[in-house]
């Protein structure tokens, strides 16, 4: 009996051991998840405070590039005015800004760069004839079915009436897209409203690092009908004769040593006949309507931002007036993709 009740007491001693030891396994477990679930919650908060501290570090570092920008700007308003105040004197004023492409400046421990675009040195949107559309999108390599599509495409966005030419396109048209929207009937307000254009494509607008982008040739802003070829850049030579882009960039570098630059002189360069079509297309100016483009960054960092106004050089007390002014101009990446700026 007394041998009974020993292994009663040793069955349940053996129980209960292992019941604390079971407790324990669970304890251990217990704490494992918590520490883990504390090292989750360590981590996320750690991650969530170094991508705010980098966010805050890039708006700090694009703020100042935008501001540099704006010093690049206003450097590049002073430049126009400074070359063009000599026209009061009687001179012609120079195109020398045109010539070149970034100019680079420095203020404190940030860089600027600025370029100036004659606006007459594009084709004027809202004054492109059938033949000049035909024409200059051919010269960029466009295939002739688009290149009929996009020509009258945009002169049936520009007229009033509803009906559309044999290539062209109407409200019936875009109506159709997803979204919906209507043409325009009337002239274009900006370059970028070509995107709206049935034919045209972003990869046709923007361009890349091998071909002319439409934004490069175009404007709306131009005083002129046609071509300033005194200011024309290789983009708009490529549209404008057809030839490749090493032998625009060649004529621009024989129109840079030239001191007075003639008609005739430009004319014989590009190898244009007087009674060609690409003659009528060509206007030999001053220019009056130029575009300033600047960006700017911190001298050690990869963030910049870049700004783009339109001036208008009217002389007298007022000196110019800003046209149009975009804030965030597009930057092209290294791969050709547009970025905001």
């Amino acid at each position: 009996m007394r041998s009974f009740f020993l292994k009663r007491e040793a069955r349940n001693a053996k129980l209960k051991t292992r019941s604390i030891a079971n407790e324990r396994g669970a304890a251990l477990i217990i704490v494992l998840w918590i520490f883990i679930f504390l090292f989750v919650v360590a981590f996320d908060f750690s991650a969530s405070v170094r991508e705010e501290g980098m966010a805050t570090h890039r708006y700090a570092e694009e703020t100042e590039g935008y501001y540099l920008a704006l010093a690049g700007f206003q450097q590049g308003v002073y430049e126009v005015i400074r070359q063009f105040a000599q026209a009061r004197s009687g001179n012609q004023p120079s195109t020398d800004l045109f010539e070149s492409d970034w100019k680079r400046g420095t203020l404190g421990d940030g860089v600027y760069e600025v370029r100036f675009i004659d606006e007459a040195g594009k084709f004027n949107l809202n004054r492109a004839t059938q033949d000049t559309l035909r024409s200059v999108f051919l010269n960029l390599g466009i295939e002739q079915d688009r290149a009929n599509v996009m020509t009258d495409s945009i002169l049936d966005w520009i007229d009033t009436d509803d009906l559309h030419r044999v290539n062209g396109a109407e409200n019936d048209y875009y109506m159709s897209l997803s979204p919906p929207y209507t043409a325009k009937n009337g002239p274009f307000d900006s370059v970028e409203d070509l995107l709206w254009i049935r034919g045209v494509t972003p990869e046709l607008f923007y361009g890349d690092e091998e071909h002319v982008g439409l934004k490069d040739i175009f404007t709306v802003d131009s005083p002129a009908g046609g071509v300033n070829l005194r200011t024309a850049s290789p983009a708009v030579c490529v549209a404008l004769v057809g030839i490749s882009m090493d032998k625009c960039r060649d004529f621009i570098g024989q129109r840079a040593k030239l001191s007075e630059k003639t008609l005739a002189d430009l004319l014989r360069l590009l190898g244009i006949r007087d009674d060609s079509l690409t003659r009528r297309q060509i206007v030999f100016a001053n220019p009056t309507v130029i575009t300033i483009e600047a960006r700017g960054r911190q001298a050690q960092s990869s963030i910049s931002r870049q700004v783009k106004g339109v001036i208008r050089v009217i002389g007298g007390d007022r000196g110019y007036e800003l046209v149009r002014w975009l804030d965030r101009d597009v930057i092209r990446t290294g791969s050709g993709e547009p970025v905001s700026g």
